[in-house]
């Protein structure tokens, strides 16, 4: 039987030669960034890998967006730890959480396969400029802590099946929505919140990558290297996460946002040229 190896669109055969060793370092130097970026914002890293796939690694959208869902999952292992030694992890939230986000995962999936490449670009625009308006809306606390209630889980729940849905359409763990509504809604620390937020991305990256699978719409090649990768700098975001400000990293990460906007909006509108 051929063996699979990383390949642009998709798996492909040993047939097609081996993989370039420049494709092998850019997706270890995608995966190193995302790692570092999950660390310090308690995301999943998708809108570090999501773009950076299709711009140096010649993957469609929709590929990178599967492929990034699959690479969120040791990503996201690596950080609990780190937070969760640090007593920055709510395991009842997470729990919670996640009942919400498996479920919208799958719905995600299912809407990735039916919607075109540009509508995806769009909203990946769209999706960027509302996390941003949230983060620079956020004022986040070091002190804040929270006591579950029917009315909390309720809310929460309804937060997770929203982030489930946008992580399977846009391949991201799900914590640029996440963390701002723990801090914003319900009055979670920020260190609080991005622990339980890398938590709570484990089930619903586990669940998407699932959907992609069966759809053949991720590169579990490709997510495993960048996923290892990212596992080497998320406990370094982490600890960063501790020493700096956190207006401080609200500032660096919409200025980060800003960029992955611009970049995006020129991708569509050349794309719109072409067609």
């Amino acid at each position: 039987m051929p063996r699979w190896t990383i390949g642009a669109r998709g798996p492909r055969s040993e047939d097609d030669g081996p993989v370039p060793r420049s494709r092998l370092i850019t997706l270890v130097l995608v995966g190193l960034g995302a790692g570092f970026l999950s660390g310090l914002f308690g995301v999943g890293g998708g809108t570090v890998i999501v773009p950076a796939l299709v711009a140096f690694a010649a993957f469609n959208r929709k590929l990178a967006s599967g492929t990034s869902l699959a690479a969120i999952v040791p990503t996201s292992i690596a950080g609990v730890i780190t937070y969760g030694i640090g007593g920055h992890v709510h395991w009842p939230t997470a729990g919670i959480l996640a009942i919400g986000t498996v479920v919208g995962a799958q719905i995600g999936t299912w809407l990735l396969a039916k919607l075109s490449t540009q509508f995806l670009r769009w909203a990946f625009v769209v999706f960027l400029v509302v996390v941003a308006v949230q983060l620079l809306l956020t004022v986040p606390v070091r002190d804040g802590d929270v006591d579950l209630s029917w009315g909390l889980a309720v809310g929460l729940v309804a937060v997770g099946l929203v982030t489930g849905v946008l992580s399977g359409l846009l391949g991201v763990g799900g914590g640029i929505i996440v963390v701002p509504a723990m801090i914003l809604l319900f009055g979670y620390s920020d260190l609080l919140a991005k622990g339980t937020s890398l938590l709570m991305m484990i089930p619903t990256a586990l669940s998407g990558t699932i959907g992609n699978w069966r759809r053949k719409n991720v590169d579990l090649r490709a997510g495993l290297v960048i996923g290892v990768s990212a596992c080497l700098t998320v406990t370094l975001g982490s600890l960063t996460a501790g020493v700096i400000s956190p207006q401080l990293a609200n500032i660096l990460f919409v200025a980060f946002l800003a960029f992955l906007i611009v970049k995006t909006v020129l991708e569509a509108l050349k794309a719109r040229k072409k067609a």
